[in-house]
C-alpha cells in the first residue's frame, strides 16, 4: 500500500491501482481528492471537511463515493444521490478495494465550554493504517501505521505521547500538523520519538511511503 501525505490531516492511499483519500479539508491542497475512487471524512470541522474539494472529486469521477458520519453526509448527500454513505462506530465496509472499520464517536474535548461534535476514525485493511480524525481513539485491533494528530488546539504533547504508547503501532506518521512551525518540529520529533515507544516518522506533504 502506498501512503502519500497531503497537507494537514489529509492522507492518500493507493493499492492495486485504486485510490482512497481521507480528510481532504480546507488546509490541504485544492486537488487533494481528485482521482480518488473513495473519500472518507472523519468529521465536520473545515480543516477536515471542505465541500468544494469533495465536489471537485465527485464531479471529476462520476463513480467516486464518500463515506462519512451523519453531520457531514447531510451537508453534501443531496448533491450526489446514492453516492454518500453514512457510517458510525462499529460499521464495516469496503471502499476502493480497501476494507474499512469505523472506530470512535466523539471529537476530543477542545474546552469544556465548547460542545463536543461527532468524530469517527477509520481502520484500513485490518490495521495497516489507522486515521483517528480529531480524537485519541484506541481501536480494539493492532495497528501497524498510526496517523498521529501531532499538534492541535485540543491536545498537549504528553497526551500525544501517551496515545502512541496506548495504541502501540509499529510506526506513527504525523498528521494534523499545519499549525506546527518548522522551528518546533524537532521538539516534537525528539520527545515523541524518545518517549512514545514506536517509530516516529514525518512526511513532507507530497511525499510517500510504502506501508
Amino acid at each position: 500500500m502506498k501512503l502519500t501525505k497531503k497537507s494537514h490531516s489529509c492522507v492518500r492511499l493507493e493499492k492495486d491501482g485504486r485510490t482512497l483519500v481521507l480528510d481532504p479539508g480546507g488546509l490541504t491542497e485544492q486537488d487533494a481528492a481528485i482521482g480518488a475512487e473513495a473519500i472518507l471524512v472523519t468529521h465536520e470541522h473545515p480543516d477536515h471537511f471542505d465541500e468544494g474539494r469533495l465536489r471537485a472529486a465527485m464531479e471529476a469521477d462520476p463513480a467516486a463515493e464518500i463515506w462519512t458520519l451523519a453531520s457531514v453526509a447531510e451537508q453534501i448527500s443531496a448533491a450526489f444521490p446514492g453516492r454518500v454513505h453514512t457510517v458510525g462506530h462499529g460499521d464495516t465496509f469496503t471502499a476502493a478495494g480497501f476494507d474499512i472499520q469505523v472506530h470512535g464517536e466523539l471529537h476530543a474535548v477542545i474546552h469544556p465550554d465548547i460542545p463536543r461534535i461527532t468524530n469517527v476514525g477509520y481502520l484500513v485493511d485490518g490495521g495497516k493504517v489507522f486515521h483517528p480524525g480529531d480524537a485519541l481513539t484506541v481501536p480494539d485491533h493492532p495497528v501497524e501505521t498510526l496517523m498521529l494528530p501531532v499538534q492541535a488546539p485540543w491536545s498537549k504533547i504528553s497526551e500525544v505521547i501517551d496515545y502512541v504508547r496506548e495504541v502501540k503501532p509499529q510506526r506513527a506518521y504525523d498528521i494534523h500538523d499545519a499549525l506546527l512551525t518548522d522551528l518546533a518540529r524537532p521538539i516534537y520529533d525528539r520527545q515523541i520519538g524518545a518517549l512514545g515507544g514506536s517509530e516516529h516518522l514525518r512526511l513532507t506533504p507530497g511525499d510517500s511511503a510504502e506501508v
